[in-house]
């Protein structure tokens, strides 16, 4: 590790913003990928199929691996990971007005 690690790299804080950051990479990356020259303006784009990034470097490879053993992050392989997708996902909108 470097000199410049924080020894409280493994504290929720750190970890989130790690988490955090990694999330804003993968979401600028595939918009980075989607704005690229030969998709038409007038069709209605193209998804990027970008799903696993290499994660920033300015945090420890154990923070991934906390994340990874957290269940956040899932690894690819050749350093590459990808977010896990929640099981169960948020519902947008509330169900409790319609069930009285």
């Amino acid at each position: 590790m470097s000199n410049d690690v924080p020894e409280d790299y493994m504290k929720p804080d750190y970890l989130k913003k790690a988490f955090k950051t990694f999330k804003k990479r993968l979401r600028l990356t595939r918009l980075d990928a989607e704005s690229t020259l030969g998709g038409s303006a007038l069709s209605g784009g193209r998804k990027s199929g970008i799903v696993a990034i290499r994660p920033p470097n300015n945090f420890p490879q154990e923070v991934w691996d906390k994340l990874v053993e957290m269940g956040k992050l899932r690894t690819e392989g050749m350093g590459l990971y990808e977010l896990v997708e929640d099981p169960t996902p948020k519902k947008k909108w509330s169900d409790e007005i319609y069930d009285k």
